[in-house]
């Protein structure tokens, strides 16, 4: 393959990675989308290896550019996380993202908080997970009414003589 071929493959090629959508992108599909705007086959082995070079290479600098990018904004979102970290904590209390008041942490992803929901008080227990640095409450957990904790709280004492039983077994 001559270097004018190489260069017009790479240059379309580019163009295609420039205007893609990288989650939705496939190399297969950007040589089929190169193929078009040529007017060439480029699924022949030799052009075939050097689109993939291409698309490698531009990901790798896209990669670079990320990483270099995230260096420069660590400073700025450590700053930031500790602002949203104060936000969260009004005096002594601490809120989650919804606005719920959390009452204790049972563990890393789970915790006890007091919410309101379609107007109604709740109390729910809960594991939460993290997306896009927010902690979001997961379907795993319960939510009570103030009537059904207010049930459960006078039942813990026979909670708590069934756990011993059953650990002395």
């Amino acid at each position: 393959m001559d270097e004018g071929t190489q260069k017009l493959i790479e240059e379309t090629v580019l163009e295609i990675l420039k205007d893609s959508n990288m989650d939705e992108m496939t190399e297969f599909k950007v040589r089929n989308c190169a193929s078009e705007k040529l007017g060439m086959d480029l699924s022949e082995r030799s052009r075939k290896k050097f689109v993939r070079e291409v698309v490698e290479s531009y990901l790798r600098e896209q990669q670079a550019k990320a990483e270099q990018l995230e260096e420069q904004q660590e400073p700025e979102e450590e700053e930031e996380e500790e602002e949203e970290d104060k936000s969260k904590k009004r005096g002594d209390r601490e809120y989650d993202d919804e606005g719920g008041l959390i009452i204790c942490r049972l563990s890393k992803s789970r915790r006890v908080t007091i919410s309101e929901f379609k107007g109604r008080t709740l109390v729910s227990i809960r594991e939460f997970y993290s997306k896009n640095g927010k902690e979001l409450p997961s379907a795993k957990g319960i939510s009570l009414s103030p009537e059904q904790w207010a049930s459960f709280k006078k039942n813990v004492p026979a909670i708590e003589k069934a756990i011993k039983k059953m650990q002395s077994m």
